[in-house]
């Protein structure tokens, strides 16, 4: 019994080892990237045990036209407050797509903003 113990708790080790591995790489490596412009309509720090920032900005193509969603998650809390501070300001968010993390810990979007910037109208 003790044998298969510890060929039991071998290849939970294992598992998670590689489950850590496999996380560490989605976070560090980007599918793509890129930058997008609008308003923030809609800022919030939420979750019950992992707290994230989550967003939601209004894209306008022409005036008159609907506007096109763009959800966000930012990871960094000074990004988070330059956003805040510029709430109502055309803004333009640089972003990192992240695809295929295990948990809805790290964001509940796979767009991770990790910049902002003011635009003039």
């Amino acid at each position: 019994m003790g044998k298969f113990i510890r060929w039991l708790f071998s290849l939970i080790l294992i598992g998670l080892v590689g489950l850590a591995i496999y996380t560490w790489a989605m976070l560090n490596w980007s599918y793509g990237s890129g930058e997008r412009a609008g308003y923030v309509q809609k800022f919030s720090h939420r979750g019950f045990i992992c707290k994230t920032w989550e967003g939601e900005l209004a894209m306008v193509s022409m005036p008159g036209t609907m506007s096109e969603k763009f959800f966000f998650t930012v990871p960094e809390e000074a990004v988070a407050q330059k956003i805040n501070a510029n709430l109502g300001k055309k803004v333009a968010l640089k972003y990192s797509q992240h695809i295929g993390l295990p948990s809805t810990c790290f964001g509940d979007t796979e767009y991770f903003v990790y910049d902002v910037s003011v635009l003039e109208e």
